[in-house]
């Protein structure tokens, strides 16, 4: 049995999730409800729990606030929140889950599997030290990116990230240091996650970092140089605007 705790300001929203998880997770059991910070804070101590149904936004602070409260994290974190652009990027920078308020049934049966499948500890304390720094730095300054691999979980710079290369359903990350590391997300996940920190994806197999690009070469239909010495194709639909890109580099 998952023991799991709910933490949202609206009392009809807890209501509705509870009547979710009874019909749809019977293998999930609420111990503990809270309407903010404080109360929040109080459950979590109080109660042994699997999975914390986390509200990004209450009156007396955030989500975000009470996870710093938090002396240790040994449970499964889902946010819970209505869209928000930038709160939505540093969790997934975190490689962390979350559920767009209404609620969908299904996401939410996948959000119990996923806890059912992982294993609490270090990894989810990682994850929450990197959305916590990625919450507190501008848009401008360093920004942090979990990348977990079969034996590993790699905390990563995204400055530090030359390129990505397509790789079927995983993705080769190319690191400014030569460390090279492969990862189980397509291309395109890893694009909607990077595209605006000034990568853009020349080609159907591959995503750069345009800080790192040397030269345009024309040759053969027009390439990529790039810093590590990596030759990056150019599909033809897009040859324009890359050069346009390129020529816009300060």
């Amino acid at each position: 049995m998952i023991r799991a705790i709910i933490i949202e300001d609206e009392k009809k929203s807890r209501e509705t999730l509870r009547g979710l998880l009874n019909r749809f997770c019977r293998n999930v059991e609420v111990v503990a409800e809270a309407d903010g910070f404080k109360s929040g804070l109080d459950a979590i101590r109080s109660n042994k729990t699997d999975m914390l149904f986390l509200d990004i936004q209450m009156p007396d602070g955030s989500g975000f606030r009470l996870l710093e409260h938090i002396e240790k994290i040994d449970f499964e974190i889902v946010f819970t929140t209505a869209f928000d652009h930038y709160a939505i990027k540093a969790i997934k920078y975190s490689a962390l889950d979350y559920l767009l308020k209404p609620i969908d049934p299904d996401e939410l049966v996948n959000a119990v599997k996923k806890v059912e499948l992982k294993k609490s500890g270090n990894q989810i304390n990682k994850n929450i030290r990197v959305l916590l720094d990625n919450i507190h730095a501008a848009e401008s300054e360093t920004q942090k990116i979990v990348l977990s691999t079969a034996d590993k979980i790699h905390i990563v710079e995204v400055s530090k990230i030359i390129r990505c290369e397509s790789d079927n359903y995983y993705t080769l990350f190319f690191l400014n240091d030569g460390k090279k590391i492969l990862v189980s997300k397509t291309l395109k996940e890893n694009e909607e996650l990077l595209s605006s920190h000034n990568f853009i994806r020349p080609h159907k197999s591959h995503l750069i970092n345009i800080r790192y690009i040397k030269s345009f070469v024309r040759d053969e239909g027009g390439y990529i140089m790039m810093e590590d010495g990596s030759q990056v194709p150019v599909s033809r639909r897009k040859r324009e605007k890359i050069l346009e890109i390129i020529a816009n580099i300060s």
